[in-house]
Order: C-alpha cells, then structure tokens, then sequence
C-alpha cells in the first residue's frame, strides 16, 4: 500500500505516515514535480501507487481511466502538515480497507476530510 503524494503536499509527510504506508513517496522525489497530472496517475499506475492529493483532476481521471491506482483525495480546511499527517493517521483503517478491500476493488477515489458531518 504505497502512496504517492502530490506535489501541493510537502514530502516532509513521508516521515510521518512511514510506519502505517511504507514505500510511500512524494511526486518531487521521484522527477514529477510540475508534471501534468495524467503524467502522475501514469506513473502511479505503472508503480502501484495510490495517489493523495487535494486536486479534484486524479478524480476526474479516474472517472474515464478507471482503477488502478487509487485516488485519495483530502477535503481539508487547514492544509498544514501536521494537520494532514493527523488526517491521515486517523483515517488509516479506512485508508487500508479502502486499498485492500475487494469488495471496494472498482471505487477509484476515496474523499477524507476533516470538514464536521452536518
């Protein structure tokens, strides 16, 4: 379960969300940055990646591409890296079921926030 990390995300979130996904990598790392989006969903592809972002586009793609990779994208008011590490740490079951989980196998894009349920 490695997850690719888009470029709005700072690459200082590897070292926090290590233990739970290892392998993870951020699109920076890895030559990415300022590359079209289809560029990214690509090679997220080819790598067996899932792809976090807050760009609604990867949900767009996956819309006509389908699935792999997976699109997990943060819906979040306060877009500071602890504050996203918080996020995902706390959602990391649903992360992992939503990865893993056959019976979600041709959901593309799981939506996490951090707004409050209305």
């Amino acid at each position: 379960m490695k997850l690719l990390f888009d470029q709005n995300i700072s690459y200082r979130i590897l070292k926090r969300i290590e233990v739970s996904f290892p392998g993870s990598n951020h699109v920076s790392l890895i030559g990415l940055h300022n590359t079209s989006d289809i560029d990214i969903w690509n090679y997220a592809k080819l790598n067996s990646y899932h792809i976090v972002t807050f760009d609604v586009d990867f949900s767009n793609i996956s819309t006509f591409k389908g699935v792999p990779p997976k699109i997990i994208w943060l819906r979040m008011r306060d877009m500071r890296l602890r504050n996203i590490s918080a996020l995902i740490h706390e959602k990391t079951p649903v992360i992992k079921d939503f990865l893993t989980d056959r019976t979600l196998a041709e959901i593309a894009v799981l939506e996490i926030s951090d707004y409050p349920a209305i």
